[in-house]
């Protein structure tokens, strides 16, 4: 199988172990992505399989602030937007924020452009950075124009990531359009964070920070043309895409790049995501917390009062 193939293939798996979707929907998702019965009967019972179904998801609450202060927050409401291609027309959801202290592009879930990743978008925008969620199935008609969620991963699994590549490089330069002299950073999820470490590997050096989420480090990347400051999220209970790990940390330190990795011990892979089984919401908090602080470190840049 091609490379993101396996990948969205694997996450099918694990979505059946931890009883997300039944046998009969994982095989019939195997099936769009071109997996035969055979094979797709094998993963199902193989080590991917095994590994996801090992943990209970309990999520907890955020820390509070009883000082009596009554603060209004909101995420930034997004709006469609569309702008030039190499291929045509993109595109994307944008939360601009009241007063940017930079730009983000943000790279979705196996699940395509979704309400929860325009939410994504719209909290970076509340925290100050102009936020563009790209829709990397815009070529197809948009992630609203495709059935279901097996149909848009058969989608991304079918298109040569080259495409994408190229997609995600339009997205920053549409942000460095809206957001003149502004630094630029980008995040992904699951899919879209192996997205992001292709967007560095395919020498995209407008983007002062970058923080992958769970994505597995592409085979034989080389990151020695990038110039971001990485922050890399990780599962500690997600052993697929953690097998990964030291590739990426290898290739960051080739490449000379300032970088932080952080792994959620207890948290699995899209810990995240609000919407799924597997979201964590103690180790999600934290991810938000730490991804800020490394944004107004490398993006909003030195001098600049962050309290958020």
């Amino acid at each position: 199988m091609m490379e993101i193939q396996r990948y969205l293939a694997e996450e099918v798996a694990e979505d059946h172990a931890d009883g997300i979707i039944t046998r009969r929907e994982a095989m019939r998702r195997l099936g769009l992505l071109g997996v035969g019965s055979a094979a797709a009967s094998a993963l199902l019972a193989g080590p991917v399989a095994q590994a996801g179904a090992h943990s209970s998801h309990r999520p907890g609450r955020g820390p509070s602030h009883d000082d009596g202060t009554v603060v209004e927050w909101a995420p930034v409401p997004t709006e469609a937007i569309t702008f030039p291609g190499p291929n045509g027309t993109l595109m994307a959801a944008f939360a601009p924020a009241s007063h940017p202290l930079g730009g983000l592009l943000v790279i979705h879930e196996n699940r395509g452009l979704t309400d929860h990743i325009r939410v994504v978008a719209g909290r970076f925008a509340a925290a100050g950075y102009s936020a563009l969620a790209i829709d990397l199935l815009s070529e197809e008609g948009g992630t609203a124009a495709i059935g279901g969620e097996a149909e848009v991963g058969a989608i991304l699994a079918s298109v040569p990531p080259e495409r994408f590549d190229a997609d995600m490089k339009a997205g920053v330069t549409e942000l460095a359009r809206r957001l003149p002299g502004e630094r630029l950073a980008a995040i992904g999820f699951c899919f879209g964070g192996g997205m992001v470490w292709r967007l560095l590997a395919a020498g995209e050096r407008r983007l002062s920070a970058a923080a992958p989420f769970y994505g597995p480090f592409p085979e034989g990347g080389d990151l020695r043309r990038a110039k971001a400051a990485v922050l890399g999220v990780y599962g500690g209970l997600d052993t697929r895409v953690g097998a990964t790990r030291p590739a990426a940390q290898a290739a960051i330190a080739a490449a000379g790049l300032r970088s932080r990795i952080l792994v959620f011990t207890q948290a699995d892979h899209a810990f995240f995501n609000d919407t799924t089984a597997r979201f964590n919401a103690p180790a999600a908090a934290e991810a938000y917390r730490q991804t800020l602080r490394w944004f107004g470190k490398f993006v909003a840049g030195p001098g600049s009062h962050r309290s958020r």
